[in-house]
């Protein structure tokens, strides 16, 4: 990042909302204990994911890589009285800090946590989905979407992260994870069945919603 857009990134994140001392606990610790601590949504796109969440008021959220929880409990907090996160990590050593920081926001009670291979886990699922976060495996972006989908109510709100790849979509020539993630947003910005539009923020995120 430049010196210009990195000043405009933390402007941006001078005038957001700020987050718990929870989520700067979180954040902290994942920067200490985890090998890729980048992967963390953060602080300006947590507050959008929050955002996004209250203003939906979903009744049940699906997110395919929990990480360390940091967007679960951020997306958690838009759930009505009674509504579900069902959140997937496929690493079985981040579930203990996963679950430290969903007792300490006191919502143990709002989300589900599954250790294991989503492929295998969404489709036993018996439930549609309100809002949908999709980031894990980016090179798997398009099959976690095509299981999803029609889990998916009419209204409903799919998000996914990190589909800017760095900026590398934009380049002449790309390599092959580049590729995947540029037919990827062309697959889903063809799709009639839903509405997107694609964000510059952080790594890239794109905010999809299936049509009624």
């Amino acid at each position: 990042m430049n010196f210009a857009l990195s000043k405009l990134s933390k402007y941006c994140q001078d005038h957001t909302s700020p987050q718990s001392q929870a989520l700067n606990e979180l954040e902290r610790e994942t920067y200490l204990k985890t090998l890729s601590p980048q992967m963390l949504s953060g602080h300006l796109q947590g507050r959008l994911l929050s955002m996004l969440s209250k203003m939906k008021k979903p009744n049940t959220i699906l997110e395919i890589g929990t990480f360390t929880g940091y967007t679960a409990i951020c997306l958690a907090q838009g759930l009505t009285e009674t509504g579900q996160l069902h959140t997937i990590e496929a690493n079985e050593e981040l579930e203990h800090i996963i679950r430290k920081y969903i007792e300490k926001t006191n919502l143990t009670d709002k989300i589900q946590l599954y250790i294991g291979d989503a492929k295998q886990i969404v489709p036993k699922l018996e439930i549609n989905f309100d809002m949908v976060f999709i980031d894990a495996g980016k090179k798997e972006n398009s099959l976690y979407y095509d299981l999803v989908i029609d889990k998916v109510n009419a209204g409903g709100v799919i998000l996914v992260d990190n589909v800017l790849w760095s900026g590398k979509v934009v380049q002449k020539h790309h390599d092959n994870d580049t590729r995947i993630i540029d037919e990827f947003n062309k697959k889903v910005h063809q799709d009639e069945r839903v509405e997107n539009v694609l964000l510059p923020i952080r790594d890239g995120l794109i905010i999809l919603r299936k049509k009624e």
